[in-house]
């Protein structure tokens, strides 16, 4: 019951806010005259306050369970919601979106693999994979619903729709089925491996902090600019989307595979094979070797098995007591990195243009391979 309920939670809470901008921005701009920059930047508003919020929803999922966090967090997501959409001035959008994004701190990925691992302690890797299933539909499911909202009544209306499934449906659903944790007791420094990290542990942690932010600032920066790097590339914009529409179902295809063999791999091994995915897509989109649509369905591949490798990685190395609080601070750094990369990849793409862009983002993908493999080799 818990990932199914999970999943439709994260299918609702994906696409009501970190997709929400990709259907949203043109027509609030449109609506509103502000400017469209600012329109976007309530996103990365929302990313920051995310990755602020996630050191404290690590603990209080670890003190007292996934289910009144992440209802708590439906609730939070509702109330940015209606205040994005009830909104007269750039000041009370921007507002709505911290909201907003202290809720997704509490509501998404994160916050659903601590709650698998404090239901299913050590055996939680298959929950976190399934659960990467279903969220991978958000965007297929939710933009052509926002999309018909915005159509017949208007964006506004959208927000308040997607608040209430938040607030009547999804909370009190999280709230009554999702499985009753004990509330743990304060940890000690030998009570089954809870206490403070070794120092080889807190190398482990600040490496895994890297790679995590590296593939962040990447993966958030194609998502922004595919489209604009692809027709920078002479393709036409129909051709651009086309290219893009292969994410998805290439994210969903990787986990299927690795639903079936994963289990074989230690995740640390999954968490390089997915980097190397990653950096041979990023370094053909750069150098222009061979058709685009193929460099698009590897990096897409990769960054599908690498949304469970980063639910199953922290698992394995830091053991299931410390998991909640070792996924908050691992989701702080990286949701930061995620608000900012865009921006600084928009200033590259006006300064230098898309090839050298391009360059960077390929340049750090490889290297952040190489750090995937001394992860795994470290263990």
């Amino acid at each position: 019951m818990a990932v199914p309920l999970l999943g439709i939670a994260q299918i609702v809470s994906w696409g009501s806010s970190f997709y929400l901008l990709a259907v949203l921005a043109t027509p609030i701009s449109a609506d509103t005259g502000w400017p469209l920059a600012w329109v976007v930047g309530g996103g990365s508003v929302g990313l920051l306050c995310s990755g602020i919020a996630a050191p404290f929803v690590g603990r209080m999922i670890d003190g007292f369970g996934g289910r009144p966090t992440m209802a708590a967090g439906s609730l939070l997501m509702g109330a940015g919601l209606a205040a994005v959409g009830s909104s007269t001035g750039l000041a009370g959008y921007l507002l709505g979106w911290a909201v907003l994004g202290v809720g997704m701190g509490a509501g998404l990925y994160d916050a659903a693999f601590s709650t698998l691992g404090r239901i299913f302690g050590a055996s939680a890797r298959r929950a976190i994979t399934n659960l990467t299933l279903f969220g991978g539909f958000a965007s297929t499911v939710c933009w052509p619903l926002t999309a018909l909202a915005v159509e017949h009544v208007g964006w506004r209306s959208a927000c308040f729709a997607y608040a209430a499934a938040q607030v009547f449906v999804m909370a009190p659903a999280l709230f009554l089925l999702l499985p009753r944790e004990a509330r743990k007791a304060p940890a000690t420094t030998d009570s089954a491996g809870a206490g403070p990290m070794s120092a080889r542990e807190r190398n482990t942690f600040l490496l895994l902090a890297a790679i995590l932010m590296a593939n962040g600032a990447v993966q958030t920066t194609v998502s922004v600019h595919l489209l604009t790097i692809l027709q920078d590339q002479g393709m036409a914009l129909a051709a651009a989307v086309a290219v893009g529409a292969l994410i998805g179902p290439s994210q969903v295809g990787a986990r299927v595979v690795e639903m079936l063999v994963g289990d074989r791999l230690h995740p640390t091994a999954t968490l390089a094979c997915a980097g190397a995915l990653v950096a041979v897509g990023m370094a053909l989109l750069a150098l222009g070797a061979g058709p685009a649509a193929v460099a698009v369905v590897l990096y897409a591949a990769g960054n599908g098995v690498w949304s469970i490798a980063r639910g199953t990685v922290p698992l394995a190395l830091f053991g299931p007591e410390r998991y909640p609080v070792v996924m908050g601070r691992l989701a702080a750094p990286n949701l930061v990195v995620q608000a900012a990369a865009p921006f600084a990849a928009g200033f590259a793409i006006s300064a230098a243009g898309t090839h050298a862009t391009l360059g960077v983002l390929a340049t750090l993908a490889l290297a952040n391979l190489l750090a995937t493999i001394a992860l795994a080799r470290s263990r």
